[in-house]
């Protein structure tokens, strides 16, 4: 049975933070609210953890592409390489905001993403989401419930996604009726910026 966490993204409660946080370290799995819709996630640093996701996602871990929820752009060098200003400017201008970006991937990813050459990374624009990954002190990897083929009442109705989700999650927060768009992806680890999905964030952020 998972745990069941109501937290206000106005004002998150610091004691349901730490709630989080402290299944976080202990390996456990989160659903939790973004700017779009509501992510799965764990700590970046627990394999086993990470080995849960994918296989609840059907995939296999190496294969995976989780994107990364950071609290802000300063501890991008610890998972990507040096990027040129151009793309950090436009980093800077649309984060936190609905998207996802793809960099080229450091020599210093944590193992089990170690041959990535590229990472997804996510600053959303949600306090919840922010203020968890702020408390655990390092990303928490992402990816979202929704279905690929519609988007359905029980990915954005937090009641539904605790029932749909109970036995496979440690832990459902409540943080209000989620957004069923996903993110916009754009890949910055080529010459050109790419756009590989058009999402919630705008793309007038070129």
């Amino acid at each position: 049975m998972a745990e069941f966490v109501r937290i206000y993204e106005e004002n998150p409660n610091p004691r349901e933070i730490d709630r989080v946080v402290a299944v976080l370290k202990r390996g456990g799995l989160i659903i939790y609210p973004t700017d779009t819709v509501y992510g799965l996630g764990c700590d970046i640093n627990n394999i086993k953890a990470l080995e849960r996701v994918a296989q609840i996602k059907g995939i296999k871990l190496e294969k995976a592409n989780f994107s990364f929820i950071c609290h802000d752009l300063s501890h991008l060098s610890d998972y990507v390489k040096q990027i040129d200003t151009a793309t950090f400017k436009i980093l800077k201008r649309a984060l936190p905001g609905a998207y996802t970006f793809i960099l080229p991937g450091s020599s210093t990813l944590p193992h089990p993403f170690k041959k990535k050459k590229t990472v997804g990374i996510r600053i959303p624009d949600n306090t919840i989401a922010l203020e968890i990954v702020k408390k655990l002190g390092n990303p928490i990897i992402s990816t979202s419930i929704h279905d690929e083929d519609e988007v359905i009442e029980y990915t954005t109705d937090p009641e539904l996604i605790l029932e749909k989700w109970d036995n496979l999650v440690d832990l459902v927060i409540d943080g209000g009726y989620g957004d069923n768009e996903a993110s916009t992806v754009i890949d910055l680890s080529g010459d050109e910026p790419e756009i590989l999905r058009e999402g919630k964030g705008s793309l007038e952020i070129f």
